[in-house]
């Protein structure tokens, strides 16, 4: 098997003490690879959240969004691995209304909220996180969307032979052309079935998710829709100092982006009609901001303006315990253009 390739450096008295490595896919919605780093055909991981946008699609091509009125922000938060902020909870208590539903139906289990802030403010006022706090309870509101529209019993809707769940698996299929039987099947952390592929072809559906060639008519706007929720309001995807935030409010309309757990990540460009993935082959999270942004500076699309707001991510300076700057979480990669 050919090697991952160093993807982020991680510096002390400047030598590089620590190195993340990966695998990086560039692709078109042909298929053609772009650009690469390391193994992205023979490299395999779970999808994790960054399958998210891709499982909200079967949610608006079932007619959900109209019926039940759903607005942009609220599509958007479909795909979020949220920080429980307010206007996260909110959106997601707003959908559960509109379908009929309350949080007693959410199966994604309880985490505090991700953002520290409104952690400790519920804790202060002696209120314990639920099931609605959970970083995945829009995508899992979004579940309970899709199996009211197809009549299906919620109480199961965790469950891979669910009829939500095998809708979700098709779109996964369709959009990455691997075939449903050949995608492993895990569990993800909120309890759903998260999807095995190559780093090569979670790129492909990123390219295709912007240029859904040879897909119905109905899919395509469903992919037009989910995209641009989540491009108009980033703050839905991720949040307070998140990338996906940040790096979608940075450069408006130009990029679509999802993070993933066990530093997966995926985004794709509509001007350029590329999409890309990254794996980071040991799980790192604190590699992740660097590789993307290493990889997208590698890319040339993004001015340096845009750029600006994205600094402190790109580069992560390292401090100890006396707040003494001992060194950096920096990119590595070197994307090698086909």
């Amino acid at each position: 098997m050919s090697r991952s390739a160093e993807l982020v450096h991680v510096t002390r008295g400047g030598l590089v003490e620590s190195v993340h490595y990966g695998d990086v896919a560039v692709v078109d919605a042909t298929g053609k690879l772009i650009a690469y780093a390391g193994a992205p055909r023979e490299k395999f991981a779970f999808w994790r959240s960054s399958a998210k946008p891709f499982q909200a699609i079967p949610v608006i091509e079932s007619g959900a969004a109209e019926k039940y009125n759903l607005t942009d922000k609220e599509v958007a938060v479909f795909t979020a691995s949220h920080n429980g902020e307010i206007f996260h909870t909110d959106a997601v208590q707003s959908i559960l209304k509109k379908i009929g539903l309350d949080e007693s139906y959410l199966q994604c289990g309880v985490h505090n909220p991700l953002y520290a802030p409104r952690a400790a403010e519920l804790k202060e006022a002696g209120i314990e996180a639920s099931e609605i706090h959970n970083n995945c309870s829009g995508k899992h509101s979004g579940m309970l969307t899709l199996g009211k529209m197809l009549g299906a019993d919620p109480s199961y809707y965790t469950e891979l032979r669910h009829p939500v769940q095998q809708a979700m698996l098709q779109s996964v299929s369709e959009f990455t052309s691997v075939p449903m039987e050949e995608i492993p099947i895990g569990i993800d952390g909120c309890g759903v079935p998260v999807h095995g592929l190559s780093v090569y072809h979670m790129a492909l559906a990123w390219a295709r998710l912007i240029n859904p060639i040879g897909m119905s008519e109905k899919r395509q706007e469903a992919a037009e829709k989910v995209r641009t929720a989540m491009m108009k309001h980033p703050e839905m995807v991720a949040g307070t100092g998140r990338l996906c935030t940040a790096l979608m409010s940075a450069a408006p309309g130009k990029i679509v982006a999802k993070s993933g757990a066990e530093a997966i990540y995926g985004f794709a460009i509509p001007e350029l009609g590329i999409g890309m993935s990254l794996k980071i082959a040991d799980g790192g999270g604190r590699a992740t901001n660097a590789a993307v942004l290493g990889v997208l500076r590698q890319l040339d699309y993004l001015s340096e303006k845009e750029f600006e707001s994205l600094l402190e991510l790109e580069v992560r300076q390292l401090k100890n315990h006396r707040q003494d700057l001992i060194g950096e979480v920096k990119p590595a990669v070197n994307l090698i253009k086909i």
